[in-house]
């Protein structure tokens, strides 16, 4: 194998700014790849940026936009086919509990369940409408979409969130299955418990030492991102970590 196997790739990662986003852009910069990153937050795409810079001498491409923003979506799969002609890879990291975060479902606030909606699930499909010509415009178009248990055990409280990415995640296995005569392959990501800014909302008392730092995923983005690898549909992070490197492939 290359030392980088992403070697010109064009990689998008939605939600880079921090956490696994973070952690997943670098890997793939590291790997050989262009990275355009998004996120709300300019500065955390800024660091992002100087991170790797520091590490392989190359910029990243940073789109600072709200997934909320339909239009901004749109405008964004434009932009990519005009400066780069298709996309190799995207992984789509973002997600969000809600400024309430964890709360009974009779009890939440519409505009708020509004906004989980919009980012969690209806950015997806835009993103699916907008990405796809580029992803088929690649020999191996790769995505990677990060799920939660959640989704298929949803717990008390965690309505708004639940619902959605169980929604999210219903949408990327149709999608999977309509594109399944193309190149392009999906691959559908449980991590699991992980060092983030959105656990510890949910559980703020939790001690963040205790769990799994989201730059140990990014081998395992890195593997269902290459060219040369058919990826699997579903991967737990857990089980992957327990076998050899290299296991959840063929």
């Amino acid at each position: 194998m290359s030392d980088l196997p992403l070697k010109d790739r064009i990689a998008l990662v939605v939600g880079a700014s921090r956490g696994i986003g973070y952690e997943s852009a670098l890997a793939l910069a590291k790997a050989g790849a262009h990275v355009i990153a998004t996120a709300r937050t300019q500065g955390g795409l800024e660091e992002l940026d100087d991170a790797v810079f520091a590490a392989t001498g190359r910029h990243a491409t940073l789109v600072p936009f709200d997934l909320v923003d339909g239009g901004g979506i749109d405008r964004l799969g434009g932009a990519i086919f005009e400066r780069f002609g298709k996309l190799d890879i995207w992984v789509n990291a973002a997600a969000t509990l809600g400024a309430a975060g964890l709360t009974p479902v009779a009890h939440a606030e519409p505009r708020g369940f509004a906004k989980v909606e919009k980012t969690n699930l209806t950015a997806v499909y835009r993103l699916i409408r907008s990405l796809e010509p580029l992803l088929r415009l690649s020999d191996a178009g790769r995505v990677v979409h990060l799920t939660t248990s959640l989704a298929s055990a949803p717990k008390a409280f965690w309505g708004a969130y639940a619902a959605t990415k169980a929604g999210a995640e219903a949408l990327m296995k149709c999608w999977a299955d309509e594109i399944e005569t193309t190149p392009v392959r999906v691959s559908i990501v449980d991590p699991g418990r992980m060092r983030t800014a959105m656990r510890a909302q949910a559980f703020p008392g939790e001690d963040p030492e205790t769990l799994a730092h989201p730059s140990e995923i990014a081998p395992l983005i890195v593997e269902l991102a290459r060219a040369d690898l058919t990826p699997p549909l579903t991967v737990s992070f857990r089980e992957w970590r327990q076998g050899p490197s290299g296991d959840a492939l063929v």
